[in-house]
Order: structure tokens, then sequence, then C-alpha cells
């Protein structure tokens, strides 16, 4: 019927904008580190140059702060929670992993995050979710295990392992948290206006962290090393701040919006294949077989489930890839337009709140 072709084609057209959003996402967060890097070789501590990565990426988006401060009587706890977890828990969980235990076997655990989220939207929120989508982590995870290779340096120290868990208990925060109003219509939080405190929550958390007051400032006047070519550090902490962090918050929340806590997270797995590629091309730290092999499975694992699962709850309650109609198949409505019994108060009840 022609109603139910232009929903589709809408629906299409959402998910591959929001596809769009993730995948600029993933490769805005999987150049930080090729940024970073030759900054921590020039003489910055790594907690400081994430310090400069927020607190500048605050100062950015500080004018849309001031023209959404309304989010702060409303939305009080949805901007601590994003600025705490998302902003500050991932960051400084990450790296004080990576003080203890390789960095491969830390962003492995971190990107245990998606996983995490399945368990968060099915356990949690009590919504469904499709074994395409299950499997689809499972591939990205295995994937991930060997662009990290992380057999090459395998360490058991458990307090450098628990922080690398808090990181992804920090990301599957970020993932849940971008979803946070995305079905409320004209009250939804603007997730511009949430990124910009969670930058500034996170910026103040950071600042006791890392004590930015001992970093060697001049170092950001001189020039760093990128694999033999000397590149000004100012321009390398601009990229940082512009694009890995603000750029990268903004499409990674729209995108959550547009597609699903679960899917966005396993395509944010792209992340570390975009990151290990661009370390090989920029830092000439070339990939390995297995590595090649690894990004090639992140790629059909992310394809997989965002293909197969669901785009929103609101698109209908899926019970074994299929929905749950109505009598008149119409999706629990009537003929009026009106939510029958089974509809939309079903599916608000089933999606549940994180906050």
């Amino acid at each position: 019927m022609p109603v139910h072709t232009s929903q589709g084609s809408q629906g299409n057209r959402g998910r591959g904008v929001g596809l769009g959003l993730a995948l600029a996402s993933a490769v805005a967060f999987g150049g930080s580190g090729v940024a970073a890097k030759p900054l921590i070789e020039a003489g910055l501590d790594p907690l400081h140059v994430v310090w400069l990565r927020v607190a500048g990426a605050a100062l950015v988006m500080l004018p849309l702060a001031v023209r959404h401060r309304n989010l702060l009587r409303s939305r009080p706890l949805l901007l601590a929670g994003f600025g705490l977890l998302a902003v500050a828990g991932v960051q400084a969980c990450y790296f004080a992993a990576i003080s203890r235990i390789p960095v491969g076997v830390a962003l492995l655990v971190e990107y245990l995050a998606p996983a995490l989220v399945l368990g968060w939207v099915r356990f949690v929120q009590r919504r469904p979710v499709t074994r395409a989508a299950a499997l689809g982590v499972v591939l990205a995870v295995g994937g991930l295990a060997c662009v990290v290779e992380v057999w090459s340096g395998l360490s058991f120290d458990a307090v450098g392992l628990l922080l690398a868990l808090g990181a992804a208990c920090c990301q599957v925060g970020y993932f849940v948290l971008s979803d946070q109003g995305s079905d409320a219509g004209d009250d939804a939080p603007d997730p511009l206006g949430v990124i910009a405190y969670g930058l500034l929550i996170g910026a103040l958390v950071l600042t006791v962290v890392s004590r930015p007051w001992n970093m060697d400032w001049s170092v950001l006047g001189g020039t760093a090393d990128m694999d033999g070519t000397a590149v000004a550090a100012s321009l390398l902490l601009s990229w940082i701040v512009l694009i890995a962090t603000v750029v990268a918050y903004v499409t990674g929340v729209l995108s959550v919006r547009r597609l699903s806590p679960q899917v966005a997270g396993v395509v944010a797995c792209l992340e570390a294949v975009i990151a290990t590629v661009l370390a090989w091309v920029l830092l000439g730290e070339h990939l390995s077989a297995p590595q090649i092999v690894g990004g090639a499975v992140v790629l059909v694992g992310a394809f997989i489930a965002q293909s197969s699962a669901p785009a929103k709850a609101s698109e209908g309650v899926v019970t074994g890839g299929s929905r749950e109609d109505g009598p008149d198949g119409s999706g629990g409505r009537n003929d009026s337009g009106e939510d029958g019994p089974g509809g939309s108060e079903r599916e608000l009840s089933a999606r549940g709140s994180a906050v």
C-alpha cells in the first residue's frame, strides 16, 4: 500500500543517514590516537592530552551550552551522567588501564561495550534484540581481537582489567544516554546541548584528575614527529579537539538517535579498524595479516547487525524478526489512526528509561 511504502522509504533514508553519521563518528574517533601519539612522544602526559582534548571541545561548544541552558533544569541527571560516563569516565578509565596492561588488551575489553549494550537493552529496558544483532556483536568483538592482536601481550593485571572494563561500562553509558529522549518528539533534549554540557562537566572532572597546571605547555608551541615528518603540535591538537572530539561526539550522538544503541555500538567497533589503518598510513605502523582479516570480520559483523536489527522500538516490537501487528495487520493501530490494543502504550512501556 502507498502509505507503507512511504513510511518504509523514510525509515530506510533515516537509517542510511544514521549509518553515515555512525561511520563519520568512527572515523573521527579513530583519528584521535594518530594525532595524540606524536604529542605524547613529544613530552605530554597522556592524561594532559585528554584534558586538552575535552577542555578545548568544551570551549568550542560553550555557546551551545548557553543557548540550551534550560537543560540544567529539565535534564540535570542526563547531563551529569553524560559528562561523568560518556566523556570523563571513558577517557580516564582507558588511559589508567593502558598504564597497567597492554593497549591491545585494554582496547578489546573496552569494545566489549556493544555486547554490554545488548545486555542493557534486553534485560534492563526489556526490549527485544534480534539474533542477527547478537551475531554481529560476536563477530565484531572476535574481529577486534585480531585487529589489536590481543595475543601479543596478554596480561592478567586485575586492576588494569577492571579499569578497562570500567571504560567499557562508561562507553555503554555513552550509547544509552545518547538515546535518551529520542522518542519524545518536541520534548526531546537537544543533542547538541547534551554534548556541550557533557563536555563541560567532563572537563571539570578531568581537571581534578589530570592536574593540567603541571603540564609542559611549551610542547604545544613546537613540533611533533609523525613518522619522520615534523607537524605543528598546535595543528595536531586542533585536529583532536575539532574533529576527534566535537565532530566525533556530535555525529555519534545523532547516529544513536537515528539508529539504536545496540546498532550504533556495533558500528562503533569500526573505530579500532580505522585507527589501525590510519596508524599504518600516517605513523608507519604496518598491518599484519591477522589484523587485515580481523578488520574484515569487524566490517561483516557491523553490516549484519545494522541490516537486521530494528532501528527503534517505535517501529514495532520485534520478536523473532517480525512485528506484532494488530488484528487488522496495521501494527496495533485502528482505522482512525489511533493506537489500538498493544500499540504505542505497550511499546513505550517496553522501551523503559535509562535515567
